[in-house]
């Protein structure tokens, strides 16, 4: 093995110092704790993050995976990267304008995703950050463009022979490379005809686009919005303006909020960042349309806040529609399949709402109450800001024993477990045969909105199974 220069000896330095930072950054979330998963995951972290394994794995899938601030994934899960065309765009770039938009993105960070057909995501993110950084002024992905020999050595740097540190070098600059070679779409992408000749019975008058998921500006805003939810610096503010009491921080707030999931049980498939956000994208609320319902009454005297939800706004039309389509015998067909989903989801989303509308409706802390007697899945569901409160001298136990059970993040399974036995329950009452297979396709429908990343995530895992649930 040949002598490396000074110059790729201080390249092969300041990679390394990258690694000891993203290491460092895995590590806070857990500094403190000693139990075994946190003792298993810190494990995992030190494990993961060795230089020339990192280049080695990334440079592994580099040609699989397509690099990208607007992801056409987040569309359809099926998207093929080689296929349809994914957007890496530099913020700085892009037309200035008064809206909120890409535009105000701070293009001097790592911004991009990646994303591809639901392999080798996290590795070749840690080698797109790796290649994004910079050296000398210039990005570590350049260097190695212009085939510079002190870069190649640092990323190759165990490499025998030179033509295998060449080799590994080119492999990992194919991350950069454009996966598609023209622009691309497709028929399960999210598509609009837009008329440009003013006539709309002029068939050859339109332009058909496809909106792009602007997969950067989501991440920049969920984290904003997270770091108002559950900052430290926030939660001091939210808690002094809770008490009346003076504060030298602004208090910053996002009501309303309306949660937007995207790969389902896997993330991972749409794109790194949204495993991240563990699928979790916030959508701000506007006006129109405006809420109609009252503020939310107590939930105390009674044991689950379900039937509750059965009379949230709009609840009992989709009941009754579904209902409806299952009374009616519909055969097993992709139509049948469409109207049960639309319903389902919609459903599902309810659900959401229904949550964040007693979030907002309910002071902190209500489940204290002596007279609460949800079960405590719910309690943590529809309670969640009581973990930030101080410990309250009548309370301290049961406070404690609240917070942990937040943070084991078994309680939204055991929601959704719940929301699958009470609309199977509702459906008996008409007569309609369900049991666990619907039971398990229901639960799979509840939107839970749980800070993330949890320490456990079982939602919804039931045995793989050809049957469908009833009606098509």
């Amino acid at each position: 093995m040949k002598q490396k220069t000074v110059r790729s000896q201080a390249m092969r330095r300041a990679l390394e110092e990258h690694v000891v930072r993203r290491k460092e950054k895995a590590l806070a979330k857990w500094e403190g704790k000693t139990d075994s998963a946190a003792k298993n995951k810190i494990k995992e972290i030190n494990d993961k993050y060795q230089l020339d394994l990192m280049i080695e794995k990334g440079a592994a899938g580099s040609s699989q995976i397509a690099i990208a601030t607007h992801v056409a994934k987040a569309t359809h899960p099926d998207l093929q990267v080689k296929e349809t065309t994914n957007l890496n765009i530099n913020p700085s770039k892009l037309q200035q304008h008064p809206d909120i938009g890409s535009h105000l993105l701070n293009h001097s960070h790592s911004l991009a995703d990646t994303t591809g057909n639901g392999a080798y995501v996290t590795a070749t993110y840690e080698l797109y950050l790796l290649l994004d950084a910079t050296f000398d002024g210039k990005k570590f992905g350049e260097w190695l463009k212009e085939n510079d020999q002190d870069a190649i050595d640092a990323f190759a740097h165990t490499a025998a022979e030179a033509q295998d540190a060449k080799e590994l070098a080119a492999n990992c600059v194919k991350l950069l490379e454009d996966k598609t070679s023209r622009l691309a779409s497709d028929t399960k992408a999210k598509q609009l005809y837009w008329c440009i000749s003013g006539e709309p019975a002029d068939d050859n008058g339109y332009h058909l686009l496809q909106p792009m998921f602007a997969s950067s500006l989501t991440h920049a805003v969920h984290q904003d919005i997270n770091d108002a939810r559950f900052g430290e610096a926030n939660k001091l503010a939210r808690q002094a303006k809770r008490e009346g009491k003076p504060h030298d921080a602004p208090y910053h707030d996002y009501r309303d909020l309306v949660v937007r999931k995207l790969g389902g049980t896997k993330p991972q498939n749409i794109s790194q960042l949204n495993s991240e956000r563990g699928g979790v994208n916030y959508l701000l609320a506007s006006a129109p349309p405006g809420w109609d319902q009252n503020r939310p009454r107590h939930l105390l005297f009674i044991d689950s806040a379900l039937p509750r939800f059965a009379r949230y706004e709009g609840v009992r039309e989709l009941l009754d529609a579904l209902v409806d389509l299952l009374k009616s015998n519909p055969p097993a067909n992709d139509d049948t399949r469409k109207k049960r989903r639309a319903i389902e989801q919609a459903l599902g989303e309810s659900l959401a709402a229904y949550g964040a509308s007693i979030h907002a409706g309910l002071e902190p802390g209500w489940s204290r109450d002596p007279n609460c007697r949800l079960p405590e899945c719910e309690q943590l569901w529809l309670d969640p800001l009581r973990v930030e409160l101080p410990a309250h001298p009548q309370h301290a136990e049961a406070d404690q024993a609240f917070v942990q059970a937040y943070e084991w993040k078994d309680w939204p399974d055991q929601v959704a477990h719940r929301f699958g036995n009470w609309l199977n329950d509702l459906l008996r009452s008409h007569d309609l045969p369900v049991g666990d297979a619907e039971h398990a396709h229901w639960a799979r429908q509840a939107l839970i909105d749980v800070d993330w990343p949890a320490a456990r995530q079982r939602r919804a895992v039931v045995p793989a199974t050809s049957e469908e649930v009833i009606h098509g």
